[in-house]
């Protein structure tokens, strides 16, 4: 493999990563086109539904007057051959007469079934596999396991002082007093922006009574989840207030709704959904309400609870990325929601893999799969 292979692609890896909260749940990816040892085009897939990153990167060439024919195109994931919410990649790719397409991952979404690479070598154009791939499947990896196995990819999210408290004692009245700074909490709602629902406890919304929804309010919203067995979810907070315009997902015993049908039913009409779970033995409410969300295709959940929900994911093994923001704070007595002793409940250790760190002034995000 040349070493300019490896620059290219990891370029385009780059580039993939700019569209991480716009596309999902499409896979982030990245192009960069190639003539003569020139980038004549480089383009990634900027926001859900729209072009794609090759037919931007060959949109790019266009746009500067540059000629693709004959040239080399390094892609993240393997060209699309099917008719989804654009046309195929592949029509494009043949179109442009490209010489050589060079591939990190291969799509293992069924749909694909490696045709996109076999219709680009049935067309005459030469094609290598496995350029970066390792990187190229830690970026997509939440889009492959849902391609591979249709279950949600969980993100398990928080933000603590040095002495892992993850709120202040007694707040001050009408105001919300932050664990962490701005930039992490502006870094934050990438992370809901990635998610097609975010999942609180019932305690977080009647302590903070929190909307639920990314910052600035454009674009894509992910639904809004609350875990609420015994239906204490106060009705005029603000999540049932703006459930018709951003679904709100209440999730109980079906004991709870059959006992309580008047606050099961002002819960509907304000527009939210009631979601209930067998009073049963065996797996789980977690496993139950996962393999729900799996069902309506919703391939990535972000876990914004207090320790005792952030705990019983990893007890049960249901996470898959957990993203840890670290204030340069120590709160003592003043602090509450400590996830210290929950964590050392756990009865078998966590590791981290591909483990990231990042600076946002003061403080740092610690972020790393589960495998």
């Amino acid at each position: 493999m040349a070493d300019n292979d490896i620059k290219y692609m990891q370029m385009a890896l780059k580039l993939a990563q700019r569209g991480v909260g716009s596309v999902e749940p499409n896979p982030p990816v990245g192009c960069v086109i190639v003539k003569a040892n020139q980038i004549v085009g480089k383009g990634f897939h900027k926001k859900f539904g729209g072009p794609h990153a090759e037919i931007n990167a060959l949109e790019d060439c266009k746009n500067l007057g540059a000629n693709p024919q004959g040239a080399k195109m390094y892609v993240t994931l393997e060209p699309c051959a099917h008719h989804g919410k654009t046309g195929p990649c592949t029509d494009a790719i043949i179109a442009a007469k490209i010489a050589e397409v060079l591939i990190a991952a291969i799509d293992p979404s069924q749909h694909a079934d490696a045709s996109g690479a076999e219709k680009l070598q049935n067309a005459g154009i030469k094609v290598r596999t496995g350029i970066c791939e390792d990187q190229a499947k830690i970026l997509n990896a939440p889009f492959i396991k849902f391609a591979s196995t249709a279950k949600s990819w969980t993100i398990l999210k928080w933000a603590q002082t040095i002495d892992g408290k993850l709120s202040f004692d007694q707040p001050q009245k009408g105001q919300r007093q932050w664990i962490s700074n701005e930039l992490s909490r502006k870094d934050a709602h990438i992370l809901r922006r990635r998610a097609q629902a975010v999942i609180v406890g019932v305690n977080t919304v009647i302590a903070d009574d929190p909307l639920l929804t990314p910052r600035p309010p454009k674009g894509k919203k992910p639904a809004r989840i609350v875990l609420d067995n015994h239906l204490r979810i106060p009705l005029d907070c603000q999540l049932l207030a703006t459930a018709k315009k951003t679904p709100v997902l209440i999730y109980t015993r079906e004991e709870s709704a059959r006992t309580k049908p008047d606050i099961a039913e002002k819960i509907t009409k304000t527009g939210a959904e009631l979601l209930t779970y067998p009073d049963t033995q065996g797996r789980s409410n977690l496993h139950f309400l996962l393999d729900r969300l799996s069902e309506r295709k919703m391939a990535q959940l972000l876990v914004e609870g207090g320790p005792t929900l952030i705990a019983s994911f990893l007890a049960e093994n249901l996470a898959d990325e957990i993203v840890i923001y670290i204030a340069p704070r120590i709160l003592g007595s003043k602090g509450r929601a400590d996830i210290s002793p929950l964590m050392n409940q756990l009865t078998n250790a966590v590791d981290l893999q591909n483990v990231d760190i990042k600076n946002f002034d003061s403080d740092i995000r610690l972020s790393g799969c589960i495998y």
